[in-house]
């Protein structure tokens, strides 16, 4: 009985973050139909596990790390880059409350910054992840997720005050 009641939770898990799931390898990937087969990917690898021994308030984040790490595998494997929002099909996907304009002005700003403060800021801002969820997604302690964010923070300050000034 215990066990049943433990997959049909597992379950809610993975339905209540399903459209979350997508969306935070679409703003990766840059492709719809892509982010969603790899979605599907890592919930299939994750219940392949035995996830008997994994804790249910953990579950989330241990498919938000197998997402985060096949979008990395993906990127690496076909020497693509990550892709930017002004690449992406607005229509699909994305709030269409957001100004394009501000949308490419930001991306711009977090390109020019270095990829691991970028991610940090993206997730943090764009997918509203916490602190304690980046770090674990990505394996590291909080306060270096703290302080990439901070750091790229800095840097984006620095370049909206640079542009302003020229």
């Amino acid at each position: 009985m215990f066990k049943k009641t433990r997959h049909k939770t597992i379950s809610r898990i993975i339905e209540d973050n399903l459209d979350y799931l997508v969306s935070f390898a679409y703003y990766r990937l840059g492709n719809h139909d892509e982010a969603e087969d790899l979605v599907y990917d890592a919930i299939l690898k994750f219940l392949e596990r035995d996830t008997d021994n994994i804790k249910l308030e953990s579950i989330r984040l241990y498919i938000f790390r197998i997402v985060h790490n096949l979008c990395l595998d993906y990127v690496r494997s076909d020497h693509k880059d990550l892709l930017p929002i002004e690449n992406f099909d607005i229509g699909e996907g994305v709030d269409e409350a957001l100004d394009l304009e501000d949308a490419d002005r930001i991306n711009a700003c977090l390109d020019a910054l270095p990829l691991r403060e970028a991610d940090v800021i993206r997730m943090h801002v764009i997918d509203g992840l916490s602190f304690v969820e980046i770090s674990g997604i990505l394996s590291i302690p909080q306060s270096t997720a703290k302080s990439r964010y901070k750091s790229g923070m800095d840097k984006l300050r620095n370049l909206f005050i640079n542009k302003k000034m020229s």
